[in-house]
């Protein structure tokens, strides 16, 4: 039915109708118009207001991670939109369902370089470079439309972040406006049944197939799990593929620890992921055959030749590709001693990463079955992506190849507020913390009960490891003053603790759970810990 309403009141209504109830933003007079629409419909919206743009977009991510939906952020444009651009790059490495919606200087002023407030040299090509799809709604009559257009590309292939600016003017001016239903369905390619009969024979034939996981395979646990235990093969997760099958399974692997298994692989099946460690490090001659499963295709040719390579999401070629399997695969005797043997020694290996292994078999325990651990780029998050034990799938959140320092403690804000049901610790060093430290207002003023690890040496740690270590140590401007957290803490009205030995840290936690009103903020001095570096 045919309206009259502003642009604004416009995007509001159709974010409504795509099941959008949560905005992370931050207002401002180029949005002022959406902002008057919220407040209109407010009963339908919890907008969490930031500190910055960068913890509203970091907080997105986070939702969206958490929950695997489509999820909006809000900032105003120019510099708005540039203090988000490390989210929205850390979104598009992670394959996130994050919709950047932006404002824009007036219509008439774009492109002019006549110095409007917040005006930058073609900012919709600055949001093209981080998203799959960005548009500009020229008249309020485009704006149901682009944001149908904005959720379908989401949902279509690979999903990663997309981005949409409407002008100030269109935002206030009134039209006629069909409002579209939410009912979106976004493209699946075609399944190519001789490329999954292929892959059915090569799997069948295999003696020591071998199962690359990535965030493509989170949304298939179980089907994973199953094909596994079928090809007895082991399941091998990095950063965005753990959890996929749980680690107490005997088939579940660390990347370390498959290592040693490479070289007896003769058939490796890809699944979600680029496999960009095995193919830079560890071919020194072996080459088993690869099969992949990737819904975006320009994948398949990544790094190796692929024998076959599938065109689909995960959760449907699976179980196509499960049914083919039963005519071609054999039955093999069971590997679990074999991949128990892996996994121990990998674990003798692994043991000089103290004391970040006993932190972080305090967190595996207090976190319980279903806990989220977001980590950081910090030497407790670093070792936690190697030796961490992840139970189920989404409960392990990384920044994935992005690497973006302070990135943790925002995005887990996130994590939280979509997951109020189970704890969830984020993992800071005191370099990264400071990033992001404001939002610490945010998460008292909206009562996000999120726990942080604080990881506190005064230094940006891991670069000066590398100076130490890789250049005579040679150290320079990684040396950091650091405020007296515990008071600059409770002054944000946060509850702030401190702890220094792993059983220290278990009953800060504990405490930590018990609080729900307030994030809980932990430090945790500490001097220096050893590399992760040595099992690069």
């Amino acid at each position: 039915m045919t309206q009259e309403m502003t642009g604004g009141e416009a995007a509001v209504l159709s974010l409504h109708n795509h099941g959008i109830d949560t905005i992370f933003g931050l207002p401002g007079v180029q949005n002022d118009w959406l902002y008057n629409a919220f407040y209109d419909h407010r009963e339908k919206f919890r907008i969490i207001h930031t500190r910055h743009e960068q913890g509203a977009a970091y907080m997105g991510l986070g939702y969206a991670l958490a929950k695997d939906e489509p999820t909006v952020f809000n900032v105003v444009p120019g510099p708005g939109l540039l203090n988000a651009t490390a989210a929205m790059s850390t979104a598009y490495a992670l394959n996130a369902k994050l919709f950047c919606l932006t404002g824009q200087i007036s219509s008439r002023a774009i492109g002019k370089d006549w110095g409007e407030l917040h005006e930058i040299n073609d900012q919709l090509g600055v949001i093209r470079g981080l998203t799959k799809w960005a548009d500009r709604a020229n008249a309020p009559s485009d704006v149901p439309g682009l944001i149908h257009e904005g959720f379908r590309q989401m949902l279509s292939g690979r999903p990663r972040p997309v981005g949409l600016e409407i002008p100030m003017d269109v935002l206030a001016a009134k039209a006629q406006i069909d409002l579209l239903s939410g009912d979106v369905h976004g493209d699946e390619p075609e399944l190519d049944e001789d490329a999954i009969e292929a892959a059915a024979k090569l799997l069948g034939q295999a003696k020591t197939p071998m199962i690359f996981v990535g965030s493509g395979a989170q949304s298939s646990s179980a089907l994973v799990r199953e094909l596994a235990e079928t090809l007895q093969a082991p399941v091998v997760g990095y950063r965005t593929g753990m959890g996929v099958v749980d680690a107490r399974s005997y088939l579940s692997l660390h990347q370390p620890a498959a290592k040693a298994l490479w070289d007896k692989a003769d058939v490796v099946l890809a699944i979600g992921s680029n496999m960009r460690v095995p193919a830079r490090k560890w071919i020194k001659g072996h080459a088993p055959q690869i099969i992949r499963i990737d819904v975006d295709p320009d994948t398949h040719e990544k790094f190796f030749t692929p024998a076959c390579a599938i065109t689909a999401r995960a959760e449907r070629a699976l179980p196509v590709l499960m049914t083919r399997l039963e005519r071609h695969n054999h039955i093999r005797a069971s590997r679990k001693d074999e991949l128990l043997e892996a996994k121990a020694k990998w674990a003798e290996r692994s043991a000089v990463l103290e004391p970040q292994l006993s932190y972080l078999k305090v967190i595996r325990e207090e976190l319980g079955e279903d806990g989220v651990f977001v980590d950081e780029l910090t030497q407790v998050g670093f070792a936690s992506r190697i030796t961490y034990p992840v139970y189920n799938p989404r409960t392990f959140i990384s920044t994935g190849y992005q690497g973006t320092l302070g990135y943790g403690f925002p995005t887990a804000l996130g994590v939280k507020l979509a997951r109020p049901d189970v704890p969830v610790i984020s993992v800071c060093g005191d370099g990264g913390f400071m990033f992001g430290v404001q939002e610490l207002a945010t998460a008292v003023q909206h009562k996000i009960p999120l726990i942080v690890l604080l990881f506190n040496n005064n230094q940006y740690g891991n670069v000066q490891q590398m100076q130490k270590n890789n250049y005579g140590g040679r150290v320079i401007a990684t040396d950091l003053h650091n405020p007296d957290f515990l008071r600059m803490v409770d002054s944000f009205g946060a509850q702030a603790l401190r702890a220094t030995t792993p059983e220290e840290v278990r009953t800060a936690i504990q405490q930590g759970k018990r609080t729900t009103d307030v994030p809980t903020v932990i430090e945790v001095p500490f001097t220096e810990m050893p590399s992760v570096d040595q099992f690069r």
